[in-house]
């Protein structure tokens, strides 16, 4: 008997190269898992996912980016409390019960940031700049809460709670030794930008970690090495929200 196709997928907009695709595919090749694959479904509108559901009756899983990362949460039957928490979901497990189709959120970003985060953290790194305050932006303050590690949040367009750019002085470089970039900026092709700060002011002191993976060195990682800052990418959160996300699907956590 011909064993049932399960199917994973990505689902955001544009979906112009995925992490995720490329991984779960070497995954299931390297590993012998049979009868699975990974599939890209770029839908402008998260409108589109019933009908896309209704289409893929063999999906057991979704990862989720920008920009449904928020938008997709009415959609869901379940969430998780630290998804609920964060606000923020990344990942849906699919079960089907008596017909109906049954989705949980979860967020591995968090998880993922927090486990290869941890390891690079010292004494000094008692506040942090986060760049950014989007839905990844979500997780990492989540997790720092979590470690009690106070932070400022860094936008372009002024909104409460924030500050801007044009207020980060000397004095917060120096005494925020942990700096982290949720932002597309550095990211390829764009590879020259990076968030706007005065990088001179930071030392061996600091440690700066960019979400962004492509290219593996940005240009903030980049400038931030150059004054002796340790630098930290976002390839290892991705490798480690992965798998999380594999455990879910396959348990249902």
């Amino acid at each position: 008997m011909k064993t049932k196709m399960k199917t994973y997928g990505l689902i955001g907009y544009p979906l112009s190269h995925s992490f995720s695709k490329k991984y779960f595919t070497e995954k299931f090749l390297n590993e012998g898992i049979t009868n699975h694959q990974y599939e890209l479904f770029p839908i402008e509108n998260i409108k589109s996912l019933p009908d896309l559901l209704a289409e893929q009756t063999s999906l057991y899983g979704l990862n989720v980016t920008i920009p449904h990362k928020i938008t997709v949460l009415p959609f869901l039957n379940d969430i998780e409390e630290a998804a609920e928490k964060i606000g923020a979901i990344n990942c849906i497990a699919i079960r089907s019960f008596e017909g109906e189709t049954y989705l949980k959120g979860f967020n591995t970003d968090a998880y993922g940031f927090e486990a290869s985060l941890k390891p690079l953290i010292e004494p000094q790194h008692t506040k942090a700049l986060i760049f950014g305050d989007g839905g990844a932006a979500k997780a990492v303050k989540y997790i720092l809460e979590k470690l009690n590690i106070e932070y400022k949040v860094v936008v372009r367009k002024a909104v409460p709670g924030t500050i801007l750019y044009s207020d980060i002085t000397a004095e917060i470089l120096q005494s925020h030794k942990l700096l982290i970039n949720t932002t597309p900026l550095g990211m390829s092709p764009n590879v020259d930008t990076c968030p706007d700060i005065d990088y001179s002011q930071l030392d061996e002191s600091h440690l700066a970690y960019d979400l962004v993976y492509n290219p593996l060195e940005t240009s903030f990682l980049a400038k931030a090495a150059e004054q002796g800052s340790k630098i930290k990418n976002g390839l290892e959160m991705l490798h480690k929200q992965a798998e999380k996300a594999w455990c879910i699907w396959n348990n249902m956590l």
